[in-house]
């Protein structure tokens, strides 16, 4: 079925342009969107959500209570939300394979609704800005069409895409929301940053880095966030980098490396460093098992122990 906006199917579009200008509503709803004030998220209550990672739960879950991401760029932050059971679902896309990306999505938060039989499945996108290589451009027409053939019915709320979401600083296009939060609670979508981004934020990055694919990172029915197995091969060529300016590092590890925040480059560093220090990932996963971190009540993350 097609994405619907204020209950009328969406038209086939040719660009993100064409999509705003045959509903000015949207572009109504991204200003006020983009317009809200940022929230800085207390990590014991957070699920951060990586680039290429997704995670989904209903407001019954006892141990987060915000789902959030950021540093996007070109990548676009995808929350899909069933209005019925409530169950939510954040996502940070970045093209890799959308089509095979955004079914998952729509599965993860149909299971979580299979009792409800009111409400409807409601979508969030925010990100992208008006790049020169109009990569975000791209991604936006992706995204909004492989929604559109999925076979459920879903609504488009917030659509602070590309231009939508686009401010030119100093001459420079840049983001206007590099991040957001989603209250598990209530579906309140509001632009956010996130001074903690663990658990296990370099093997995460470093699983991304090294070309892992859309990945669901957490059991709801247990509080789990789950990472890997995960491989990656040996590569001695990456050390440097690290001996690189970090004009360099943006030049060549960023899909735009103006609009990167400040600790773009720094965490490129730290994330290939670990990569050098770990040049088997098979020490990380004993067993061939995934690493399992569940919240302490003190609202931290700590690792399982598995036997």
């Amino acid at each position: 079925m097609p994405l619907f906006i204020q209950n009328k199917p969406l038209d086939r579009i040719r660009s993100t342009a064409d999509l705003f200008d045959k509903n000015p509503h949207l572009q109504e709803t991204a200003k006020a969107f983009r317009s809200k004030p940022l929230v800085d998220v207390d990590p014991k209550c957070l699920l951060y959500i990586h680039q290429r990672e997704f995670a989904a739960t209903t407001p019954a879950d006892k141990w987060i209570s915000v789902i959030g991401s950021d540093d996007a760029t070109t990548c676009h932050l995808v929350v899909l939300r069933h209005t019925g059971s409530g169950a939510v679902c954040l996502a940070h896309c970045d093209g890799s394979s959308t089509w095979s990306e955004v079914p998952l999505l729509v599965k993860a938060v149909t299971s979580l609704s299979d009792a409800c039989k009111e409400g409807r499945l409601e979508l969030h996108l925010v990100g992208g800005f008006n790049d020169d290589s109009k990569t975000s451009h791209d991604l936006s027409l992706d995204i909004l069409a492989a929604f559109q053939v999925q076979k459920e019915d879903i609504h488009l709320e917030t659509c602070c895409i590309t231009e939508m979401n686009d401010v030119v600083v100093n001459g420079t296009h840049r983001p206007v929301v590099y991040g957001i939060g989603v209250d598990v609670k209530t579906g309140d979508v509001y632009p956010a940053s996130f001074p903690h981004k663990g658990p296990a934020e370099e093997l995460r990055s470093a699983r991304t880095f090294t070309g892992g694919e859309m990945v669901n990172i957490y059991d709801s029915s247990r509080g789990l966030v789950k990472i890997g197995p995960c491989t990656w091969s040996q590569n001695q060529d990456m050390a440097f980098w690290l001996s690189q300016n970090d004009d360099t590092i943006l030049k060549y590890l960023s899909t735009s490396p103006r609009a990167e925040p400040p600790h773009f480059v720094q965490h490129m560093k730290s994330t290939i460093q670990f990569l050098l220090d770990h040049p088997n990932s098979d020490s990380l996963f004993p067993g061939g098992q995934p690493q399992l971190y569940h919240r302490t009540e003190t609202g931290d993350w700590e690792r399982v122990v598995q036997s």
